[in-house]
């Protein structure tokens, strides 16, 4: 995928199928975390708890070829009672979403809401 100034231009320029769920998922995000910071960083779409982009990094989403992963940065360590988020690398986790409807707004708004206080408490220490 090409370099991306923002999210807007990065979204805009997904295949129709994946537009819709990055377009689905993205307010969910930025009501869940109020005051983060929404920007490109490594290419992706990302959410920041710190000042400044890249820092306390929350969230991001990534598109690829046939599905969008949406991923914490700290996934491991969120309560998942669903059993949805697979681990990735470091303390990352995510889930693959192929449709609209694999968007689970009550679910995403709890595990970033968890994320997020992940996030400030480690600034705080």
């Amino acid at each position: 995928m090409a370099k991306f100034a923002n999210v807007d231009d990065y979204i805009a320029a997904l295949p129709e199928n994946l537009r819709e769920v990055a377009v689905a998922l993205r307010p969910i995000v930025n009501a869940a975390l109020p005051g983060s910071i929404e920007a490109m960083y490594h290419a992706s779409p990302t959410w920041s708890a710190g000042e400044a982009v890249g820092k306390n990094l929350v969230c991001l989403m990534k598109a690829y070829s046939s599905y969008v992963t949406f991923a914490l940065w700290k996934g491991q360590h969120v309560d998942d009672a669903s059993g949805r988020l697979e681990p990735s690398a470091r303390e990352m986790a995510h889930v693959k979403l192929r449709s609209v409807d694999d968007i689970d707004a009550d679910l995403f708004t709890l595990w970033l809401k968890q994320a997020r206080d992940l996030e400030t408490t480690a600034t705080a220490r």
